[in-house]
């Protein structure tokens, strides 16, 4: 019954709403007439709409849930011009879903203890979360350096995130109800997810991912595509959605994943580096330098990556040099450490570690606090942005490292006594203060009222170098003022993306 007809009722008084109640109770009679699967189909429609149905007498409705961010269609993706660029490549979902509800009902009959644990592991977090874990443990076990990586996890998010804006494009367009909402009579294993079924978010995401992990690791192509086909078959075996939201969901990832994929390809990271090597008593020492063309590959926040090129660093002769110098190597280092030494010593050697998924454990952390694993676009938005600002940053820094090929530390005086060896690229700035100050500068941004754990966090991470005997001060607050200058960037291209 329309909004104006209800406040007509209220104001015509009970008798009028007497004949109203009549009226709506022989359009019931009418709506028996139909088929049992139209009326269910025709109520969950209502229930998915809500917002455009007055809950109040005499139209009896329970009040709706908040919907999942309704409008995340319309937000600016990183790659596609906008979540409507794909609309074509997506049919609309069949007319009618009972075919596919048998479907479903016998995945039911096939929820054993393998199929449960299936289900608990692809619903744990958001669609990205198991994604970048993924990817996070294919850096590790490819032993990949550090730009090789951020550059996996930049490529891997943004195809996410734009393939999620485009699946919401799609479900708000067609609104399709889910399976339980058709057919009450079907039980699920998970609650259904408050947004619109068609298509699926899990594959989407699945399809996105796989098919970028893919193109980077062609070796273990197989290996993706059957966590991809795992992550669908688990939210049909949860019976939270239709075997054509998947397929759907799967062809939408793919085709977002080739158009990253297209862009990966003219990065600049094919480049080989021929030389030279600069020589004399400032510049960095050593033979095959990590990645020196970094700083020439393509970005997506800054122009280049020289764009915010720093100043040099202090020359190696200079009194701050040698003040700098005596701070290294005064640090104390014994080992086995105790008393004094020891916290500096353990934050060296815990930030030497798999520093990159420190990072994404507390973003991880942070969404599940902030409950933002349950909504996929947002989720999807911030390991987008986190990984985006901390790969430029990355090309930045580098881009800095081989413009100076600054001396370590140990290079001006092998007294010097370290926790480990050198890196094998040069000292200005430092890696870690560049690639952490975004990671920390966005989790602020996403999280303010945690910024001081992350400050902390960061200035832990950054002078933990220092602590090691592998970098001057001077690295580590250039890097910072770098990193944080990069993140600046790329957190004032998403204030404007209509996510708010």
């Amino acid at each position: 019954m329309k909004r104006n007809t209800v406040t007509h009722a209220y104001r015509m008084g009970y008798v009028f709403a007497i004949l109203s109640l009549s009226l709506l109770l022989l359009q019931a009679g009418s709506i028996r007439a139909q088929s049992d699967a139209s009326v269910a189909q025709e109520s969950a429609v209502q229930s998915a709409a809500a917002v455009d149905r007055p809950c109040r007498f005499p139209n009896n409705c329970a009040p709706a849930l908040p919907q999942i961010e309704p409008e995340a269609g319309a937000w600016k993706p990183w790659l596609l011009e906008s979540g409507r660029e794909l609309r074509e490549l997506i049919p609309a979902p069949p007319a009618t879903g009972q075919t596919e509800i048998g479907e479903l009902i016998q995945f039911a009959q096939q929820r054993d203890a393998s199929a449960l644990d299936l289900i608990r592991y692809w619903d744990a977090g958001s669609p990205s979360y198991r994604w970048n874990e993924i990817a996070l443990n294919q850096i590790a076990r490819a032993n990949l350096n550090t730009p090789r990586g951020a550059r996996v996890l930049a490529l891997i998010n943004v195809a996410i995130y734009d393939a999620m804006i485009a699946a919401w494009d799609l479900k708000y367009l067609h609104r399709r109800v889910r399976p339980s909402e058709l057919n009450p009579s079907l039980g699920t294993v998970l609650p259904n997810p408050q947004s619109p079924s068609y298509p699926s978010e899990h594959a989407v995401a699945a399809g996105a991912a796989s098919g970028v992990l893919a193109y980077l690791f062609p070796n273990d192509a197989a290996v993706f595509a059957d966590q991809a086909e795992a992550a669908g078959r688990s939210r049909l075996l949860a019976g939270v959605q239709y075997p054509s939201d998947v397929s759907a969901g799967f062809i939408l990832g793919r085709a977002v994943a080739e158009l990253v994929i297209d862009r990966a390809r003219t990065d600049g990271s094919n480049a080989g580096f021929t030389g030279p090597i600069p020589t004399g008593s400032c510049f960095w020492r050593g033979a095959n330098p990590v990645e020196p063309l970094v700083g020439t590959w393509r970005t997506w926040v800054l122009s280049s990556g020289s764009e915010l090129r720093p100043g040099p660093p202090p020359a190696c002769d200079s009194v701050q040099m040698a003040t700098e110098l005596a701070e290294v190597k005064n640090h104390p280092r014994p080992i086995p450490t105790t008393g004094p030494t020891f916290n500096n010593t353990r934050a060296a050697f815990f930030w030497q570690g798999p520093f990159v998924k420190i990072w994404h454990d507390i973003l991880n952390q942070k969404l599940s606090e902030h409950h933002l694993d349950a909504n996929p676009p947002r989720a999807a938005r911030a390991y987008a942005l986190f990984n985006v600002a901390s790969y430029d940053a990355t090309v930045a820094g580098w881009d800095a490292k081989y413009t100076y090929w600054s001396v370590r530390p140990t290079m001006l005086d092998p007294g010097i006594a370290l926790l480990f060896p050198n890196p094998n690229h040069p000292s200005y700035p430092s890696a870690h203060a560049f690639v952490d100050a975004p990671y920390a500068a966005v989790l602020a941004y996403l999280f303010p009222r945690d910024k001081s754990l992350f400050d902390a966090q960061l200035n832990e991470a950054g002078f933990s170098r220092l602590w090691a005997g592998i970098h001057f001060r001077s690295d580590i607050e250039v890097g910072f003022a770098l990193g944080r200058a990069v993140a600046e960037k790329a957190i004032e291209r998403v204030r404007s993306d209509d996510s708010r």
